[in-house]
């Protein structure tokens, strides 16, 4: 093996150290720095990637803070609605009902002008049923009785 020949040391150290030099150089002057550069240009988007992330945060915090409030303000106004609406439901509701009490309160007005005038006429007829009956009654027994005497008779008996 060539490699581990004594005699060619010197020359495999020389070119070893020419080698060595020579990507030191390449390393130095093209590659590391293209590597910087980009480890460099990451380091800015990722802290402008952070920047950005906290402003979107704070962006939506405000965002929630103002849903909230618009939130609160829309259950003020439905309930703000729905009390107007109750009252005015309400308020319909007390009209119906005092003309359905008015209709009721005349209805029965009628109702019991009607019961007295059946019941006057009811009696009327009480009294014509009684005097017919009454002067049946007296001409079977064979009494003769006038109109005036039965109707007296009549009378009396229905004051009580």
């Amino acid at each position: 093996m060539p490699q581990l020949d004594f005699s060619t040391f010197p020359n495999q150290i020389f070119w070893l150290l020419v080698t060595l030099v020579v990507i030191y150089f390449v390393l130095s002057k093209i590659a590391l720095p293209r590597i910087s550069a980009v480890l460099a240009e990451r380091s800015g988007t990722i802290m402008n990637d952070i920047a950005a992330a906290e402003e979107l945060k704070l962006k939506a915090k405000e965002a929630e803070e103002a849903y909230n409030r618009a939130l609160a303000e829309a259950k003020a106004e439905a309930q703000r609605i729905s009390n107007e609406t109750r009252a005015a439901i309400q308020a319909d509701l007390d009209a119906a009902t005092a003309k359905a009490d008015a209709e009721i309160s005349a209805k029965a007005a009628e109702s019991e002008k009607a019961i007295a005038e059946i019941r006057d006429g009811a009696l009327e007829s009480v009294k014509d049923v009684a005097k017919d009956t009454a002067k049946e009654i007296v001409a079977a027994l064979g009494v003769s009785a006038d109109a005036r005497t039965i109707t007296a008779a009549v009378n009396a008996r229905m004051k009580g």
